[in-house]
């Protein structure tokens, strides 16, 4: 038996699956915020459907789980980040009539009410947001397409 069929896995040998994570509650949340943090989204791909109580966003996500890999150069990877439970939405900073506006979102983060309600706050550079009043934290987080080289072939960097 040779040395190579006794050497462990390792990490850097596993498939890079697309995401597919859910948040119910304040810390589920933080996790889909680092992994949508510097995402990059067209105004025209929010969507809220009051009737269903959903509000969802098609985002060019950088791939922050794989940003550390030196196999290849950054990725972005389009997913959807949805939430549920949605009673209300408003904005502020972001001019809805524009529709070529990019938009850059840092975080995503709950203000707490009563009994699990609360308000999700989406933070956008330039000092926009959004703001979502749900009944509860019902979110996800999916990749939709295959990876690609991010077109700016870097890491996001923020000035401290």
């Amino acid at each position: 038996m040779s040395n190579t069929d006794t050497d462990d896995a390792r990490f850097e040998d596993g498939r890079e699956a697309p995401l597919n994570l859910g948040a119910l509650d304040g810390d589920d949340l933080q996790v889909l915020s680092s992994l949508a943090q510097d995402a990059v989204f067209p105004i025209t791909e929010m969507k809220w459907d009051a009737k269903a109580r959903r509000f969802g966003l098609l985002i060019n996500r950088f791939r922050w789980e794989d940003a550390a890999n030196t196999r290849h150069k950054p990725e972005r990877v389009q997913s959807v980040l949805a939430f549920d439970t949605v009673l209300r939405v408003s904005s502020h900073g972001i001019d809805r009539s524009d529709t070529d506006t990019i938009l850059s979102l840092l975080s995503v983060a709950f203000e707490a009410g009563e009994d699990g309600a609360g308000d999700i706050i989406l933070t956008l550079a330039g000092d926009g947001a959004i703001r979502l009043s749900v009944e509860a934290i019902e979110a996800t987080l999916k990749d939709v397409t295959r990876p690609y080289v991010a077109p700016s072939k870097s890491v996001p960097k923020h000035d401290d």
